[in-house]
Parts: structure tokens; C-alpha cells; sequence
């Protein structure tokens, strides 16, 4: 049997080192998110009184003022946000929570059960202590700038659905990686890995047509110039779907998108109802060939391969500590088992892979304008321009983000880089 590699670390690696380097990485990444959110609160509210000269004629300093304060409100809750989650990390760890949790379990439960237990303890805590600010985030904030269209019931149905089927799907989903890890070997996170990937594309197969129904109602796409634009739109771009529907988005929110879903033969292309009466049918037929760019990017094919590779690069990481003892005793757990490894890794990895945040930001910037590129061979730029100039405005999207947040998080380029892109590619055809 190979022992592991952090296993084989000297004993001079005692439980404090990891401790002290948890620590140090936990208060950099703390550090530099809530500096990024509040660089990027005070970046927004100095330019809230000018709309940017690429949009003057476009955007009404009314339209900005709103975009800038709905941003400022949002992220104002996110640093709340990130300041709770750090003090629950905290709380489960060094604080002692996992370990009291393991107390309570452990003389009850044993094997599967026992980790069943444990995961599930663990989502209801973080659902509880998040339900708040997602109350607020729902009914103060999304209804402060004219969004929310939810009401407190269908928060709470969503909530319980939400609930049910996690449980019914993950439960066996958990107790599979578990009884893997314990019965595979070595080489578990192998397994696990190959488990894992199946699953996911049977969830991307299956979510359109019995997930998706169980939270909004899909209707077909009604005949008229809109759908004759969209097929003649599919029909250039080689594109083959189960179907075009439209989605009752307005029954909790009046933003705003479009999007595909689905996996192999079983393809949705989805409106939301509130896309289609702000947009005409031009910038409709834009927007989606924007979206079907990324499929004939194969951005979605790139994504998946991404995820699985980084997925076995965890696990297999994983699997190298998994039996060393400073692993749980440095996070404030003195046992040492599959489940405990498993929760401990995967709450305090974000901790360490944050440095990652600005890469996968620029990756999705690039194919968002990799997506305008084909939307521009395939429709006309200036519908397309038109339409997120639209969305911009009816989102309350600001305008003027912080450059160095906007490298961190955005997944999509900020507005003036995108208009200027597709105004390029405009002058081209």
C-alpha cells in the first residue's frame, strides 16, 4: 500500500504549522475580498453622478443613478455576507462545531449513516444561518429597486422544494462517494471521480424536462415572426433542439435572460417571459445567437472538461490527506474519517484556491466575447448592442465597475469593453 504524500511529512509538521498557514490564508482571503467589495462600493458611488460617454445617448442619468445605488445595496450585502460565512468557517473548525457535531453523531450513527448525518447537519446549519440575508437580499433589496415579484410564500415553497429534492437526490448521491471511499482503496478518488462525472451529466440530461418543471412553467414558444426568426437562426448555426419555450421568470423576478439547457438530444433553448416584452424580435434573434455561440465555441464542452479536471485534481489531493492526522487536528477536530475528511476539505478549500478567482474570470470573459463574435457573424452587432444596452438599463447592471473587482469576479467583460468589441466587429461586416 503507497502511504500518501502528506503523510509522509516530517514530524517536525505538527498540527500548529497547518494552523497557523489555515489561519494566514483564511485572513489574506478575507482581507483582500472585502477590500475588493468595498474598493468596488466606493468606485461605483463616485461615478454615479455621470453616465459614462460611450452610453450618453443611450442611458438616462436617472437609469445610472438607479444601476449605481441597486449595486452598491447588493454588494453592501455581500460584505455581510462574506463576513458570515467567515465566521461560520471559523465556527465549524477552530471553533469547534464539526467536533461537537461528530459528539453528537457519532454514539447514534455509524458508517454511511453516520456521514450521512454529519453532510446533512451541515447544510441545514449553513441553510439556517444564510436564510436571513437571503430574505433580505429577496425582500428588501430586490424590492427596494422594483425586481422582487416573490412572494414570501413561494420563497418558503421554493425553500421546501429545494429541500425535498436535495435530499432525495443527494442522499443517495452522498452515500455512494462514502461507501467508495471506504471500499475502493487507494484509489477511492478515482472512483469517486468516475461517479461523480456520470452523475453530473445525467443531471445536465435529465434537468430540463424533470427538474426545471418543478420550479417554473415552460410554455412553447407561440408561432409568429418571433419563432420564424429563432428557427431560421438555428438553422444557420446548425443548431438542433428539443425545443424553444418560454419561461415564467416574472413570477419572481423582472430581470431578465435567456439561456440553453440540457444535454446531448435533450437541448431546451428558454426565454424568460420578461425578455421577450423588452426586447423587439431583432434583439431577441441576437441575444440568442450570442448564447449559441458559446455552444459552437463549444465553451459549454471546454467548461465541463474544466470541471472534471479540476474535480479529480481535488479529489486525488483529497486522497493524499486523508490519512494524515494534522489535517483534522490543525482544523479543530481530533477524530478521523472519510466524512470528517470530506467536509473539512470542501469547507476550507475556497480558503486556499481563491488566488484561482481571476483566472476563471478571464476565461469566461473571454468566451462571452467569443460569444459576441459569432452573435456578430450570425445577426446584425447592432441589434445585439441594442439589446444589452437594454438589459444594462432593465437590470439596474452598472455601468462603471471597479476595474480590479471586475478582474476578480466578473464572468462577463464590463459594459463599455463589450459595446466597443461589437462595434469592431460591426465595422467588420
Amino acid at each position: 500500500m503507497k502511504t500518501p504524500i502528506f503523510a509522509q511529512l516530517p514530524p517536525t509538521f505538527v498540527t500548529q504549522d497547518f494552523t497557523q498557514i489555515f489561519l494566514a490564508c483564511f485572513a489574506l482571503t478575507l482581507g483582500i475580498r472585502l477590500w475588493l467589495k468595498r474598493r468596488h462600493i466606493r468606485f461605483i458611488a463616485s461615478h454615479r453622478e455621470q453616465v459614462p460617454v460611450e452610453f450618453a445617448e443611450r442611458i438616462t442619468l436617472d437609469s445610472h443613478r438607479r444601476a449605481a445605488d441597486y449595486t452598491i445595496d447588493r454588494n453592501k450585502a455581500a460584505v455581510l455576507g462574506i463576513a458570515i460565512d467567515a465566521g461560520l468557517l471559523l465556527a465549524l473548525t477552530l471553533g469547534g462545531g464539526l467536533a461537537a457535531l461528530h459528539a453528537f453523531w457519532a454514539p447514534r450513527l455509524d458508517g454511511l449513516f453516520y456521514g450521512l448525518a454529519m453532510i446533512f447537519s451541515l447544510m441545514l446549519i449553513s441553510g439556517l444561518v444564510d436564510l436571513p440575508l437571503s430574505l433580505y437580499r429577496q425582500f428588501v433589496i430586490e424590492a427596494r429597486h422594483g425586481f422582487n415579484r416573490m412572494t414570501l410564500g413561494l420563497f418558503f415553497a421554493d425553500l421546501l422544494k429545494q429541500s425535498l429534492l436535495g435530499a432525495l437526490i443527494g442522499a443517495p448521491v452522498i452515500l455512494a462517494v462514502l461507501w467508495l471511499m471506504g471500499a475502493m482503496g487507494d484509489l477511492w478518488w478515482l472512483y469517486v471521480w468516475l461517479f461523480w462525472s456520470a452523475f453530473n451529466l445525467l443531471l445536465m440530461f435529465v434537468y430540463p424536462t424533470w427538474i426545471a418543471p418543478l420550479f417554473n412553467k415552460f410554455v412553447p414558444l407561440e408561432e409568429g415572426d418571433m419563432k420564424a426568426r429563432v428557427e431560421a437562426l438555428l438553422a444557420r448555426c446548425g443548431f438542433r433542439s428539443s425545443g424553444l419555450f418560454v419561461m415564467d421568470g416574472s413570477k419572481r423576478s423582472s430581470h431578465g435572460n435567456a439561456y440553453f439547457t440540457g444535454f446531448g438530444d435533450n437541448k431546451r433553448i428558454v426565454f424568460f417571459d420578461t425578455l421577450l416584452t423588452r426586447l423587439d424580435p431583432p434583439e431577441v434573434e441576437a441575444v440568442l445567437a450570442h448564447e449559441l455561440g458559446h455552444f459552437r465555441r463549444r465553451h459549454v464542452a471546454k467548461r465541463l472538461v474544466m470541471m472534471f479536471a479540476g474535480s479529480l485534481t481535488f479529489l486525488w489531493l483529497l486522497g493524499q490527506l486523508i490519512d494524515a492526522p494534522w489535517f483534522y487536528a490543525g482544523l479543530g477536530v481530533d477524530a478521523q474519517n472519510t466524512a470528517l475528511a470530506l467536509i473539512l476539505f470542501f469547507l476550507v478549500m475556497p480558503v486556499f484556491t481563491f488566488p484561482l478567482t481571476p483566472l476563471m474570470s478571464t476565461l469566461s470573459r473571454r468566451h462571452e466575447f467569443e460569444a459576441d463574435a459569432y452573435a456578430a457573424e450570425h445577426a446584425a452587432a447592432d441589434d445585439l448592442i441594442r439589446a444589452l444596452v437594454k438589459l444594462y438599463r432593465d437590470n439596474a447592471a452598472t455601468l462603471t465597475p471597479d476595474p480590479l473587482h471586475s478582474l476578480f469576479y466578473d464572468s462577463h467583460p464590463p459594459a463599455a469593453q463589450r459595446i466597443a468589441h461589437l462595434q469592431q466587429q460591426g465595422s467588420r461586416s
